[in-house]
């Protein structure tokens, strides 16, 4: 995955079991990132619910709720000024450095109960203080 390629980014990432429609008509850029707004995780698997295909293990599951908001962002910096950064109201839980160099979040904003997904562009893995999943983590999650 070429990091600077957006629109590859969004494909692998967000198109992989949307059933919104197709890139690039589908696409819709959200407020606070270069991820599509009209994403929806359409994939489901038996006793499991409703999967992000375009993540691994761990990151990919909705769980009980029915939406995750998933953002994209290019870098830290730009999270932390489209969004406003990490705090008590929004927490990273798991932080995961994939292959292509970025890092996947996975997090809790606890007042509301609501579950979010980052992907960042870049590796800010040491800039985030959520508990770090290797790769062999994931393998051995089912």
């Amino acid at each position: 995955m070429c990091v600077n390629n957006k629109s590859e980014v969004i494909q692998n990432y967000q198109c992989a079991g949307c059933v919104n429609g197709s890139f690039p008509e589908c696409y819709e850029k959200a407020n606070c990132s270069i991820a599509c707004s009209k994403h929806v995780a359409g994939t489901l698997a038996s006793r499991i619910g409703k999967m992000f295909l375009g993540l691994p293990i761990g990151f990919n599951r909705l769980g009980p709720v029915n939406e995750m908001k998933m953002d994209i962002f290019e870098t830290f910096d730009s999270f932390q000024k489209d969004w406003g950064g990490y705090d008590m109201f929004n927490i990273p839980i798991w932080q995961h450095l994939n292959k292509e160099n970025h890092v996947i979040v996975r997090g809790l904003s606890p007042r509301t109960n609501s579950p979010f997904l980052h992907i960042f562009l870049e590796n800010c893995f040491i800039l985030i203080n959520g508990l770090k999943i290797t790769t062999e983590d994931i393998k051995e999650m089912d």
